[in-house]
């Protein structure tokens, strides 16, 4: 455990959102968090591409990924490391144009065009949180009701 003497300084909430656009614009896959009808619960990775304003995720639209998600409307996502964690709350669409689907096909090295019956799900962000250590939890919040916070 790290103690408060060894962490670095909070970063700044400019810092921080710059932080989560380079992750969201580098990173390649994400956890994804659902839950059925009667709140059991279910993580997956998955790959993803972020547009600048939404991730798109593609599964087989029979997963239990898909039909919590199309179902709830929302869906909770984790980047990062446990160390350096962004987690997204946001806003599920089923379906993507031809250019979303071949810009998530060459930035996650994943073609679902080439399967059958998966689904793209587009995840616009509603809410984020971003910290590394205990100092950051103060300040973790970047976006809220969909605006950014610095």
């Amino acid at each position: 455990m790290t103690s408060s003497a060894d962490m670095e300084p909070a970063r700044t909430k400019p810092q921080r959102k710059a932080d989560v656009l380079a992750r969201l614009e580098s990173d390649v896959d994400l956890w994804v968090a659902s839950a059925d009808a009667t709140g059991d619960t279910y993580l997956i990775p998955l790959s993803f591409y972020w547009d600048g304003a939404a991730l798109t995720v593609s599964t087989p639209r029979t997963s239990r990924t898909a039909v919590n998600l199309t179902r709830a409307g929302t869906a909770r996502v984790a980047l990062g490391e446990t160390r350096d964690v962004v987690l997204i709350h946001g806003l599920v669409e089923v379906g993507a144009d031809p250019e979303v689907q071949e810009r998530h096909a060459r930035a996650s090295g994943f073609d679902p065009r080439t399967l059958d019956d998966y689904a793209y799900l587009r995840i616009t962000p509603r809410a984020i949180q971003a910290w590394r250590e205990v100092n950051e939890l103060a300040g973790r919040w970047v976006m809220r009701d969909g605006e950014w916070l610095a």
